[in-house]
């Protein structure tokens, strides 16, 4: 009984607000660049996370956000966001998931990737499990959600064609708040079950990167959903 309140809880929260969500993006990369104005563009209000707030970078990104957007200290940034996008170099996620403080309750997008190995020749994954699942583990009241981790980032502003987006993650709450944005995008979300999930999803990206750093063909995903 209680975890079907719980469920519904959630659905209430992340589908009550029908205007804006508040989006903490941490980083100031070509994916924060990317998702920070896509994001903003759907009306929600972005808070940019960087070490450094008051840089040129991440006044440039400011900048190119539409809306009210601003840089703030990344544990500062996640305060009154409801979905935190974590747009980091995918080694660094625990220790970034775990210097944000409380996370709990929030929705956490994960679009990171666990790698290691040469970037001219072979990668493989650089984890036991996934970056999703650690970010879980460590923010264990947070709900968190893989997505955007398989496409480059150029495709996220302009896809270019069909392209699915593959979600992982316990809520499906989450995911369907996740799917929304997705959508907005013109990607196409495609929900792949529970966050021990993401590590298929991330061993998806290996081939996908593999494939162009070997010169065969390169390719993007777009999953044919069938009844």
């Amino acid at each position: 009984m209680k975890a079907m309140v719980t469920t519904l809880a959630l659905l209430v929260s992340f589908s009550s607000v029908t205007f804006a969500d508040t989006i903490a993006i941490i980083g100031t990369g070509q994916v924060a660049k990317a998702l920070g104005p896509e994001f903003a563009a759907q009306g929600h209000d972005i808070v940019y996370g960087s070490r450094d707030p008051d840089s040129q970078n991440a006044k440039d990104i400011v900048a190119m956000t539409p809306g009210n957007a601003t840089a703030q200290l990344p544990k500062d940034s996640v305060r009154d966001a409801s979905i935190v996008v974590l747009a980091v170099p995918g080694e660094l996620v625990e220790e970034i998931a775990r210097g944000l403080g409380d996370l709990s309750g929030k929705i956490i997008i994960d679009p990171t990737n666990a790698l290691e190995g040469d970037w001219e020749t072979e990668l493989s994954m650089g984890v036991s499990t996934s970056n999703g699942r650690i970010i879980q583990d460590a923010a264990p009241d947070a709900f968190v959600v893989k997505a955007f981790s398989t496409l480059n980032w150029r495709q996220m502003v302009e896809p270019g064609g069909d392209i699915s987006i593959l979600l992982a993650g316990d809520s499906e709450a989450a995911k369907a708040k996740v799917s929304e944005l997705v959508s907005a995008m013109d990607l196409h979300p495609i929900d792949l079950g529970d966050i021990d999930n993401a590590r298929w999803i991330e061993g998806m990206t290996i081939l996908w990167l593999n494939n162009r750093i070997s010169g065969r063909p390169h390719f993007e995903f777009h999953l044919r959903v069938v009844d």
